[in-house]
């Protein structure tokens, strides 16, 4: 998540700050030449595709904060976070599409770059690349992977993540849960909360606030940019040349990037994303078929879903949003995403057909219905009735809410599979959707929907 810092460096340049301020912020940036002597490239689409790397480098970070922030042990000479930033040719949206480190890849032939040996094509985890190859060798993987021309190499650690948090005056995160992680110290209440760098690192970093380890880090990791477009859009700082500089030389302090990525590409780009906001994002990661794929000598991987990461990456060379802008719509938020929720459907009434009604209209609202209704033991139920295990209380809410005037009904050892038994009372069902609409799976969710507000 370190590679957010890099980001705000192209929307902080919306400001159209000038080359007088920017002048010498060239020299801060090391460089590295990803893109050296490489062959067969995939076919360049339209806008701009920038691959965003986060290593380690702790080595920078002074003792009272490695312990502090739970940094101890020894870096590791890998990719801790991969995403791909896509800014399309008419500067309108940004989509970023986050690849999961475990991700299975299959390198091309190489030159290990601490050996010296030459390999052949062979599996790895995808974050590995980076550590037989460097840049050049993730990006190439990358490349082949997705089918997807990278036109920029950004890298970024954990010092530029700290330094960015701080001078921006931290970035503003919801959270309806409480998040405790007791490897990186995380310890969030519900509510909201103004993290600062070390907390902020702590909350990208978390591995184990849940079962779902690095696919919900990423999840944090999306929610947590899409905070940091809002800060920097909304504080000011964009007007301000002096905090714009001073946040940039904290970015490009601990960055590394290609030759062609530079102080005029920035200024160029910022000046046509003036109306850059939020909404203007949006967030996914790569769609995963198979988790725990078992892949000899390597371990256990994440094999993505083809067909369906095929569409994103394709969406990409089309310059196309990977998602449909929404208009304002009368759905009630809820804390569980309908296609999360099993439901089976029951007739309470005598009026034939209700059950399939029902069954029907909740389908289209998302609910994984069984589309096999059938009669209630009871046919003269006047108030239409969910019936949940207590343990799926949240997702009971969910439904309830698109019956409006309905009994929820605790029904202990029911299991997962909620109940609707229809009622006489029953008109419509109610649109709902996620508070968080990504929740529960790979969905694309905008930056506006993500944040606080």
């Amino acid at each position: 998540m370190r590679t957010v810092t890099s980001l705000s460096v192209v929307v902080l340049a919306s400001a159209g700050i000038g080359h007088a301020v920017m002048s010498g912020l060239d020299d801060d940036i090391a460089r590295v030449d990803p893109f050296r002597d490489m062959k067969n490239r995939p076919e360049a689409g339209h806008g701009m595709n920038i691959l965003l790397v986060g290593t380690d480098g702790r080595e920078k970070i002074g003792k009272p904060e490695r312990e502090r922030y739970r940094l101890g042990g020894a870096p590791c000479n890998c990719t801790d976070t991969i995403m791909i930033v896509h800014i399309s040719a008419d500067r309108d949206h940004a989509s970023v599409v986050s690849l999961p480190r475990d991700s299975y890849a299959m390198t091309p032939p190489h030159t290990d770059r601490v050996s010296g040996e030459r390999h052949k094509g062979h599996p790895v985890k995808l974050n590995a690349a980076y550590a037989e190859g460097g840049p050049r060798l993730t990006v190439r993987t990358v490349e082949r992977m997705t089918r997807v021309k990278i036109d920029h190499y950004l890298e970024v650690d954990f010092t530029s993540f700290m330094k960015t948090v701080d001078v921006v005056g931290g970035v503003e995160i919801c959270t309806d849960k409480a998040l405790k992680d007791d490897h990186t110290g995380l310890d969030l209440r519900p509510g909201r909360h103004t993290l600062k760098g070390g907390q902020a690192l702590q909350y990208v970093r978390a591995r184990h606030v849940d079962g779902a380890s690095d696919l919900s880090r990423m999840k944090r990791q999306q929610h947590f940019m899409a905070a940091l477009v809002e800060r920097a859009t909304s504080s000011g700082i964009l007007l301000n040349p002096m905090r714009f500089r001073d946040v940039t030389r904290a970015v490009l302090g601990s960055v590394r990037a290609d030759e062609g990525f530079g102080t005029g590409e920035l200024l160029d780009l910022g000046r046509a994303m003036r109306n850059f906001s939020p909404a203007s994002s949006e967030f996914t990661t790569v769609p995963i078929g198979r988790m725990g794929y078992a892949v000899k000598g390597v371990g256990s991987t994440l094999k993505w879903d083809a067909e369906k990461a095929a569409r994103i990456f394709d969406a990409l060379r089309r310059d196309e949003p990977l998602s449909v802008r929404r208009t304002a719509d009368a759905a009630v938020r809820v804390p569980v995403d309908p296609r999360q929720i099993r439901v089976r459907v029951e007739n309470g009434t005598r009026t034939a057909g209700l059950g399939r009604r029902v069954d029907a209209a909740l389908a289209a609202t998302g609910f994984r219905t069984t589309r096999a209704p059938v009669n209630a033991a009871e046919r003269d139920v006047r108030r239409t009735v969910v019936a949940y295990d207590p343990r799926w209380d949240r997702s009971a809410k969910s439904l309830a809410a698109a019956l409006p005037g309905s009994e929820l009904r605790a029904v202990k050892g029911q299991g997962a599979m909620l109940k609707v038994i229809a009622g006489a009372d029953f008109e419509k069902v109610r649109k709902v959707r996620a508070q968080d609409p990504g929740q529960g799976e790979f969905g694309v969710v905008r930056g506006d929907e993500v944040g606080c507000s």
